[in-house]
């Protein structure tokens, strides 16, 4: 009898788990960096392989960075945001390509627009891996002494960036800095 029941518990344990699971939001997993400093870093740019860009140089300024590459159709969707966002000057946006080919994303941005105030080349995913990204896109808010204030994955959309993103942002933008 025993060993009809031990099994039986672990089978109704597991479908309880699966169950729970299904109620759970992907785009609500807590970043373990919010609150945090930003990984450092210091990467090529995009678009000048012999110039660099590093944490430092952002420091002063509250920005985005968007994590995307010219393979990732969800990037595609977001884009025109970025582009509207970019042209309302109201925050820096920084781009990260991730795990990307120079040549394609150099050509993704041609051909779809250029929003970022400049994006660093993360070839191999050494910086995604540091900020903890597990697929693009996704999207950090960092304050001016370079804390990770608000993480948001998938593509933004006019809702999040209207309601949660700029609002912090001017929030950050006008604290004084500690």
């Amino acid at each position: 009898m025993a060993r009809f029941l031990i099994p039986l518990a672990i089978f109704a344990s597991l479908v309880v788990l699966l169950w729970a699971g299904l109620g759970l939001n992907p785009r609500e997993v807590p970043s373990p960096l919010i609150g945090k400093p930003a990984p450092q870093f210091a990467l090529p740019t995009l678009h000048a392989e012999e110039k660099t860009l590093s944490k430092q140089d952002l420091l002063g300024t509250v920005y985005l960075l968007n994590v995307w590459a010219s393979w990732c159709v969800a990037c595609r969707q977001e884009h025109p945001l970025y582009l509207e966002l970019a042209r309302s000057n109201q925050i820096p946006i920084y781009g990260l390509n991730y795990k990307d080919t120079r040549h394609d994303a150099l050509r993704w941005l041609t051909l779809l627009g250029n929003p970022y105030q400049d994006s660093i080349f993360d070839q191999r995913g050494h910086v995604g891996f540091d900020l903890g990204v597990y697929g693009v896109p996704e999207t950090f808010l960092v304050d001016r002494i370079g804390i990770i204030r608000y993480k948001h994955i998938g593509p933004i959309t006019e809702e999040v960036l209207r309601q949660e993103i700029l609002p912090l942002a001017k929030q950050l933008q006008a604290a004084p800095l500690s």
